[in-house]
């Protein structure tokens, strides 16, 4: 079966509309709805007081429409009796406000107050629904991300830290005390990192940025052991949010849950939604090693910055059918049906403000039907031989002051690279350093690419020089093995720990101010980025050919054993960047997943199924692998196929 549905609010509506949204859910092909969210004051009006029928009788209704459940934890929103009675579970920021209860993830994860109600919630949903017939998955909380700067946390970071580094000297070594006489003689002198006079110390920020995902994930295993001991044979989640906002380590979750479940919204109306949609959905597989599920997105809205942008007609289903292709056991929204009040009210839903009655409504029930067809065929895995590697602590330890240059920014850089190869229509996957079994990954692959890979360890950096001479190609870009992972520099000159791998040696950076560009020789240009590059064994492909780098190298490729390494020192444009990439897959005997495409065409192959995706405006003809079935109306393909504008066609072959 595949996931279809979304987060459904009952206790915003009279039992009236309960009656009518079973109906429209069984008449879209819903299958499973998230319950409770954001419940908690619902269900627990006073400290210690539970209010169970109302969820009783819809946990019923749903079972007898059969729909499954997604059973929230609804501890991302504590109710205001909460707050009242332990103000120090509200959180502190950065500047040393305690903010005041009125929106949601107002809490300080670290409260023991907190923590303690979020304890018993769980363990009273666990005793009462754990048994269900209903009941599918349990989904812890909602999109962890909470930042607090209090003395709670400042007790908790601490005992973290003497964890981690056991003694005081450890400490100050791993994060160079000795500049500006910030050396720690107390554990009791540490503190979160607050509003200071000028630059915080890096390395204190990163070691909170690690605190702080651990700290929230010790608060999800709470409650999550408390759910598994009520009922083993319910898997156990909560929904991961790809965003910039949450100091969560993904990836070193991913272990921790039964089924990793992800939040995606793409923010572009224009073509580079469909990117940003394969790129959200191959990260979601890579934390999850294979399946997962989209537990959120907009239905028929795209937030772009500023505005919501309604869907064109058929772009729910091939942003869903895309998820789906790439991985997921399904498609689940936020929300079913759209509020009348509160800050989210104009939010996206299955079922508009205009009712079932509505565009969005209608193609729900398409796709739930299509969804019904694929269900059969869906598991298989996606494969690929290229990956991309994804490193939140670099990504945080790249967001602090004092770097060469302030609009370093590296998801933007990963996400090129992903869109690069996703617009020459090559599988792509990602892998995780710093995660456990990280070098037995990279044996699946030809091509692995570090875009500002800034921090490495020196066990991940033997790996990578093994991958390559083992005979596979490795690209690394700028500000890529800079540091180690407390982020104390690899002297000797960049890229530190991939020097001799890639045969080169970068003795200066030189970024470029915003809108200008350097010249190279194979007549493309740089931009954002240059460097001073000397070669040490590497042979030089592209140079420099403008500015005071002329003549220098700017992209080299060297040789080791049975494998290549490639050091692409400037930022490029996304058609110079795909050029480049297309060489290094065509060198590595990595192909599309289906030659000749159309531009406008997307091609993802997921077990026994090719998904054809035609984001375009007019109709494409594309060939196919052999004789097949389109899944999703039964008639027999052969040869090629025509693509209508805006749709989705899925070949199963014979």
């Amino acid at each position: 079966m595949l996931f279809f549905g979304g987060d459904y609010n009952p206790e915003q509506w009279s039992e009236e509309v309960w009656a009518e949204d079973v109906a429209l859910m069984r008449q879209a092909g819903v299958t499973m709805v998230s319950l409770g969210v954001f419940a908690w004051s619902h269900l627990e009006p006073e400290e210690g007081r539970f209010e169970f029928g109302w969820l009783d009788r819809i946990m019923d209704r749903l079972h007898e429409g059969g729909i499954r459940v997604a059973l929230a934890t609804p501890t991302a929103s504590p109710p205001p009796w909460f707050t009242l009675a332990h103000p120090e579970g509200l959180p502190v920021t950065a500047d040393g406000v305690r903010l005041t209860h009125g929106s949601r993830d107002t809490y300080c994860v670290s409260a023991p107050a907190y923590r303690a109600a979020a304890r018993r919630i769980a363990t009273e949903l666990a005793g009462r629904y754990a048994r269900h017939p209903a009941l599918a998955l349990w989904h812890v909380h909602n999109e962890y991300g909470t930042d607090c700067r209090c003395d709670l946390t400042a007790s908790a970071f601490r005992s973290w830290l003497q964890k981690k580094h056991g003694d005081l000297d450890t400490l100050n070594e791993s994060w160079t005390t000795a500049f500006w006489s910030q050396r720690y003689s107390e554990w009791a002198q540490i503190m979160p990192p607050r509003a200071t006079q000028y630059l915080p110390n890096p390395a204190h920020v990163l070691d909170f940025r690690r605190f702080l995902s651990d700290e929230l994930l010790a608060a999800f295993a709470e409650q999550r052991d408390l759910l598994r001991a009520a009922g083993p044979q319910v898997p156990v989640t909560t929904n991961f949010v790809q965003g910039g906002w949450v100091s969560v380590d993904h990836a070193r979750w991913a272990s921790e849950v039964d089924l990793v479940a992800v939040d995606h919204y793409p923010a572009a109306a224009d073509a580079e939604g469909e990117a940003e949609t394969a790129f959200g959905a191959d990260l979601a597989r890579g934390w999850a090693g294979g399946e997962w599920l989209l537990m959120e997105t907009a239905p028929n809205l795209i937030y772009t910055p500023g505005r919501m942008h309604a869907k064109e007609p058929g772009r729910l289903t091939r942003h869903s059918l895309n998820y789906v292709a790439r991985g997921s056991r399904g498609a689940m929204y936020f929300q079913w049906r759209q509020p009348r009040g509160g800050a989210e009210l104009f939010h996206s839903a299955l079922v508009p403000h205009a009712g079932p009655d509505s565009p969005v409504f209608r193609e729900a029930v398409g796709l739930g039907r299509a969804l019904r067809t694929l269900a059969p065929y869906a598991g298989g895995p996606v494969d690929a031989r290229v990956a991309v590697s994804w490193d939140a602590p670099s990504w945080w330890a790249l967001q602090g002051g004092g770097l060469p240059a302030a609009d370093i920014d590296y998801p933007a850089a990963v996400r090129q690279v992903h869109r690069a190869l996703y617009r020459s229509g090559v599988a792509t996957d990602f892998v995780f350093p710093g995660q456990e079994g990280f070098e037995a990954r990279l044996a699946a692959y030809r091509v692995v690419f570090l875009p500002h890979l800034f921090l490495v360890s020196d066990e991940d950096a033997a790996a990578l020089r093994d991958f390559v001479a083992g005979g596979g190609h490795l690209v690394v870009g700028h500000l890529s093995g800079i540091a180690d992972l407390a982020g104390r520099i690899r002297l000797g000159g960049y890229p530190g720990a991939f020097r001799d791998v890639l045969g080169v040696r970068v003795v200066e950076w030189r970024p470029l101010a915003p809108g200008t560009t350097i010249a190279l020789d194979n007549g493309d240009q740089g931009i954002r980025w240059s460097e001073r590059v000397e070669t040490a064994g590497a042979e030089t492909v592209v140079r420099y050919a403008g500015d005071v780098l002329a003549g220098a190298p700017a992209i080299t490729r060297n040789r080791l054993g049975d494998g290549v390494a490639w050091y692409v020192s400037p930022g490029l444009g996304d058609d110079d960047l795909r050029r480049l990439l297309d060489r290094v897959t065509a060198e590595a005997g990595v192909a599309p997943v289906l030659p000749g495409l159309p531009p406008e065409v997307e091609a993802v192959r997921r077990g026994d199924l090719l998904f054809l995706f035609n984001h375009g405006a007019t109709p494409e003809i594309v060939p196919l692998p052999g004789p097949g079935t389109d899944a999703l109306t039964g008639r027999a393909l052969s040869g090629a196929v025509t693509v209508q504008p805006g749709g989705v066609t899925v070949w199963r072959g014979e």
